[in-house]
């Protein structure tokens, strides 16, 4: 047997090895080792394969990747072979590199990628086998009811196992036992502190967790919480929004109402009178999947008791904002909790949660020894947040020459049975209907309920793949009622100078209509080659959806530290989380452009990252603000260090010199920003430091007889600002478009049993995602980025899956407006239409009248301060 240790060195990489490195095949790198040993057995077999055998031995073999969508992968496998075979030599796997030495906006490749192709990264569960001595190991015990009162937990049997040490109940956590996650700008009815670590009292959906079992081996452990057994009063449970929001709807909390936020938005004039006089209007109700994140990896901890405190390794989006939500929770001032970060197998946002590490620690403290976790898939699948769905009726209105002049919406988000992070998607939601175009008259309201499903937490684009799934549609259904090209449509409403955004606020730039330049002739050889390859069993089309996202947080606030070394090298030490996305390609580049004088050689520049105890603190690695931010603070520090290093006759000191002559080595450097968030009770305003603007197109195939959708290529036209990593760009949207691939067909999580695993979850395949990905960057330098620069993660899966929908619709004639357009549910579609019946979805109930309630909100700007739902109400259906 040969594993991937005994493939190359460090020094003497295999081919596949260099290849994965240069070919931008690694992200996270958790599946790096097995694809490159796949790779190696098919090569073995065929060696010279087309891309199409390659894919379809991974797709076979069952090789999965979350981060890559696949294409860099098939891009490594294939040039690895050409030198395997002897046509190309080794050093043609090496990436070209500017003759300037620049970094910046470069492919330069992903500095810690010869750790993972190598098959040396500790992930958490190689951490997990280097625990010292008298680490005790856990293994949890999940609700799996959705709603119910503890009445008693069992645990005898259990205690009585082999290796047992100790079952861990509410009772001995050792604070307040409720995580304080703030809502944000928003108006709450909920104060934040409504999830427990351990359950106490109710579990409010299946995956809370009741106990866990400490044992000497993660073996007996897991044997040992099979024995548990908890008996429940059953409880009433709301499964959708839309028996959340009924009238007479059991309360999840007695404290708060289960519809506990509502932003309104108000931009220019009342709509109805508009609609009523509109040329065209198209109208629908739409519905979206809660969507897994599915990493590839399940979620790892280890904990130790530390100086009165605990330490915490474990994979984690935001060190400190973690330590701020658990504190209270497990008893302990903020500064008694360190976290340090794993290495990560990815995670899309919901690592972000603070409910996995203040497990941890709870047990690390009530046991006074070191701890550790490693959960399976299935219990990654129940116990971390989800994609939240939503549910919304909404309509667009035109003039004769197809000018939009109104849009209105009703949203109910249904977020789970706890409300972490829900403001902040709230406000969300309601920014991307419309955007990126003129809309001059908007009404809309977006509701967020309680509901006793698994909780909403951060995901890759966090809230708009949800609003644009209607927005998006609406617009070609538009078109249809016009007899109008859908891209001209687009064309004709898209921003231009001095429009306002959905928000009520200028457009930051108004690149839309050059990055439809760019698609035009690209769409116009698609819906050519759909018309050319179209045939009544397989039928061809093409759809184009207008994405985007915003970036960063308001307030926002960053910091790294810069040192000098002894020996000319460069320490950047930050908090920018790397679970795939590039930290560490971020950093490098950034540190390398801010010090060009210094003429860096790479390897020159150190990173320390990820450790509270070390590092200072950078916000969050969410909302596509890392690189914005940390970018500018790096900047920021780099003067400072360059200022300080300057001699008078324009050389600079060397660390021995500025240590003979009393000067520091290292420097702060900070990002701070205040653009004003989104008004709770107008909806106006910026929300973000930035804002990024794609373009999507997507070719499909529908299959008649199966109601099968195939991907077959997509075209993507982005402005991020200038471009500082293009591996790390393209990384984000190749990987971006597989899940929105997955949003649009196939993922869901809904189903306790079915949906605990990847593959049941609807997870894409190599062969799930087009091979023919092409992305082109229109590049807006940004006047407050790094550089030119700006975030782009989130705007890459903002609206795939729509232009998907789209497609869809081209080729067969049909809309799916209810996530996943699955074969089921386009074949049942499919079928309507051929016996003439109507099959579209029938207005959703959401309990309340989108214009009484705006009217009621206006009058009542309190109503969150009622504390319940018949005061929030004002005695109206909520």
């Amino acid at each position: 047997m040969e594993t991937i240790e005994g493939l190359g060195n460090a020094d003497h990489l295999h081919p596949l090895q260099k290849a994965f490195t240069t070919h931008a095949g690694v992200q996270c790198g958790f599946c790096s080792p097995g694809f490159i040993m796949s790779a190696k057995a098919l090569l073995h077999e065929n060696p010279k394969p087309s891309r199409q055998d390659v894919r379809d031995w991974f797709t076979e073999h069952n090789n999965i990747c979350r981060c890559t969508g696949y294409k860099p992968i098939v891009d490594a496998v294939m040039a690895a072979a050409e030198v395997m075979r002897g046509e190309k030599s080794p050093d043609d796997l090496n990436v070209d590199m500017p003759g300037d030495g620049r970094l910046y906006g470069t492919y330069f490749p992903k500095p810690t990628a010869l750790t993972r192709v190598l098959g040396t990264c500790d992930y958490g569960a190689d951490v997990a086998e280097k625990m010292p001595a008298g680490t005790l190991h856990l293994a949890v015990v999940m609700a799996k009811i959705p709603h119910g009162r503890i009445k008693a937990i069992h645990m005898d049997e259990a205690v009585r196992m082999p290796g047992v040490v100790r079952v861990i109940t509410a009772k001995d956590v050792k604070g307040t036992n409720r995580f304080c996650v703030p809502q944000g700008a928003v108006h709450s009815a909920c104060d934040g502190r409504d999830r427990p670590v351990i359950c106490d009292d109710i579990v409010r959906r299946h995956g809370d967790i009741v106990a866990v079992v400490a044992a000497h081996s993660r073996e007996q452990a897991r044997a040992a919480a099979e024995k548990v057994v908890v008996d429940y009063e059953m409880l009433p449970a709301c499964m959708t929004f839309m028996e959340a929001a009924r009238k007479d709807a059991p309360r999840l909390f007695a404290q708060y109402p289960n519809i506990y936020i509502e932003q309104p938005v108000y931009k220019g004039d009342d709509t109805r009178d508009l609609f009523a006089g509109a040329a065209h209007v198209a109208e629908g109700s739409f519905s979206t999947t809660r969507q897994p994140h599915m990493p590839i990896e399940p979620d790892v901890l280890q904990a130790y008791p530390q100086d009165g405190g605990v330490a915490i390794q474990c994979k984690a989006q935001f060190v400190y904002g973690i330590i701020g939500q658990m504190a209270d929770a497990v008893g302990l001032p903020k500064e008694k909790i360190r976290i340090i970060m794993n290495p990560a197998g990815a995670s899309f946002g919901f690592s972000m949660s603070a409910g996995n590490p203040a497990l941890i620690a709870a047990c690390a403290l009530a046991l006074d020894a070191p701890v550790s976790l490693v959960m399976s898939y299935e219990e990654q699948q129940h116990t971390t947040g989800k994609r939240s769905p939503i549910h919304a009726n909404a309509r667009l209105a035109c003039d004769a020459n197809g000018r939009f002049i109104a849009l209105d919406y009703l949203v109910g988000l249904d977020h789970g049975a706890y409300s972490e992070m829900a403001g902040n998607l709230t406000n969300k939601v309601c920014r991307f209907w419309g955007y990126p175009y003129a809309v001059p008259n908007i009404r809309g309201l977006v509701r967020t309920a309680f509901t006793n499903n698994n909780f909403g937490t951060a995901y890759r684009a966090f809230g708009s793949p949800q609003t644009y799934t209607g927005s998006e549609q609406l617009v070609d259904m538009l078109a249809e009622k016009l007899g109008m090209d859908p891209f001209e449509l687009r064309y004709r409403n898209v921003a231009v100078e001095g429009d306002l955004c959905t928000t009520s606020v200028p457009y930051r730039e108004y690149p839309m209509r050059g990055m439809m330049d760019i698609m035009r002739p690209r769409y116009q050889e698609a819906v050519a080659r759909a018309k050319r390859e179209d045939t009544p069993e397989k039928r061809r089309g093409v759809g184009i959806s207008w994405g985007g996202y915003h970036v960063s947080k308001v307030p926002d606030k960053c910091l790294i530290d810069l040192e000098l070394n002894e020996d000319g090298s460069i320490t950047h030490y930050s908090t920018w989380a790397d679970v795939g996305q590039g930290a560490d390609t971020g950093s490098v580049v950034h540190v390398h452009e801010a010090l060009r004088e210094l003429h860096l050689d790479p390897g020159q520049i150190r990173l320390v990252r990820n450790d509270t105890a070390t590092c200072p603190d950078s916000g969050p690695a969410s909302g596509s603000r890392s690189h914005h931010v940390v970018g500018n603070a790096t900047i920021n520090a780099a003067a400072k260090l360059l200022e300080a290093m300057r001699k008078p006759d324009g050389t600079f000191r060397t660390w021995r010199e500025m240590r003979d002559e009393g000067i520091p080595t290292k420097y702060r450097g900070e990002e701070s920003s205040n653009w004003g968030d989104i008004d709770p009770d107008t909806g106006h305003g910026y929300g973000a430091v930035a804002q990024s603007y794609v373009l999507f197109m997507s070719e499909v195939e529908v299959d008649v007889a199966t109601g099968k959708t195939r991907v077959l290529a997509t075209t993507i036209v982005a402005d991020v600002g200038k471009v500082g990593s293009f591996e790390g760009a393209l990384g984000q949207a190749w990987g971006s478009y597989a899940h929105s691939v997955g949003y649009a067909l196939s993922e869901r999580y809904d189903d306790m049993k079915k949906h605990a695993s990847m593959r049941g979850a609807g997870i894409t395949r190599c062969n799930d995602v087009p091979d023919n990905i092409t992305v082109i960057f229109h590049e807006t330098p940004r006047a407050n980025g790094p550089h030119g620069s700006t975030g782009c993660a989130e705007g890459f899966q903002s609206c795939g899956h729509v232009s998907i929908l789209n497609a869809i619709a081209n080729a067969a004639g049909i809309r799916i407006t209810t996530l996943p357009a699955t074969p089921e549910k386009v074949k049942a579609a499919l079928e309507a239409k051929a016996a003439g019946r109507p099959y579209a979805q029938p207005r959703w109930e959401l309990g309340c009248d989108l214009y009484e309630r705006l009217e009621y909100l206006k009058a009542h700007p309190q109503w969150w301060a009622a504390g319940s739902q018949s005061d929030s109400d004002g005695g109206k259906h909520a």
